[in-house]
């Protein structure tokens, strides 16, 4: 159950209203690093989450806020929307397919915020994640968070105007609590040394372990990769040791019998 009580989780105030900064808004409203995204990411991992009600309780509580985030940045969106000019309104309804193309409004979207991405792209929920296991959706949500503040210090520094730079700052801070968060969830079941490699209820004496931690390099000329961190020493989970290969075709060429009957094909094919 949710509720409301019709106040912003925090003040939202445009000095100068800029139709332009509105649309570059919509993407941290209907984008792929958006707040719906990860609004309905935490609701359905919630939903999904079985063991200790804890990790429920977490994913829940961030999910409800970010419900609150949505509605800040709609309204701020409304607000920039609210001051356009009349001579630009008319401009973009003379030519939208030029004013698309140069960046200009949609038309749409001329007096509130929508369900879509800063190029009018209605958000479709194809990039929730929701796995059922509790490692792997902590580790899906510090990316969503990394990508989602990446986005805000960009808008914070597309903008000049007071409020919106207040905004952001607050969204900025709350993904930095919510990726120390999701973090700080891994930890508690266990860190790397227990989480990866995840699923960790799957035997890993089942897997083909001679390349369990092998980085194989793809180069041309069949010498060794560019090392890094990744390529020699201890792995990160504590379970093995990296190292090097440089990979040889194991498998056949592939011969794929005749085609079905009546599957379409051409009679040469049979």
């Amino acid at each position: 159950m949710f509720y409301t009580d019709g106040k912003l989780q925090f003040p939202v105030r445009v000095e100068t209203p800029d139709p332009h900064f509105a649309r570059a808004l919509q993407q941290a409203i209907g984008g792929v690093e958006g707040e719906i995204r990860v609004a309905m990411q935490y609701f359905f991992q919630a939903c999904g989450a079985r063991g200790n009600p804890k990790f429920r309780d977490l994913l829940m509580n961030t999910a409800a806020e970010e419900l609150g985030h949505i509605e800040m940045l709609a309204t701020a969106v409304a607000l920039n929307l609210e001051g356009a000019p009349v001579s630009v309104k008319e401009e973009v309804a003379a030519d939208p397919v030029a004013s698309a193309v140069l960046g200009g409004l949609n038309m749409k979207s001329l007096l509130s915020a929508m369900p879509v991405d800063s190029d009018g792209v209605p958000f479709d929920m194809s990039h929730i994640y929701a796995s059922g296991n509790i490692a792997a959706d902590m580790t899906a949500n510090v990316a969503a968070e990394s990508t989602g503040r990446v986005l805000a210090t960009r808008l914070f520094n597309l903008t000049n105007d007071r409020g919106m730079k207040e905004m952001l700052s607050y969204l900025i801070a709350r993904d930095t609590m919510h990726q120390n968060q999701w973090m700080a969830a891994l930890e508690e079941l266990g860190g790397p040394s227990k989480v990866f490699p995840i699923p960790n209820s799957f035997p890993q004496e089942k897997e083909l372990q001679e390349f369990s931690y092998a980085y194989l390099g793809f180069q041309q000329d069949g010498s060794e990769p560019v090392p890094g961190r990744w390529s020699n020493g201890k792995s990160i989970d504590g379970k093995g040791s990296f190292k090097t290969m440089v990979p040889q075709p194991m498998g056949q060429k592939p011969v794929l019998g005749p085609a079905k009957p009546d599957s379409g094909a051409q009679a040469e094919q049979s």
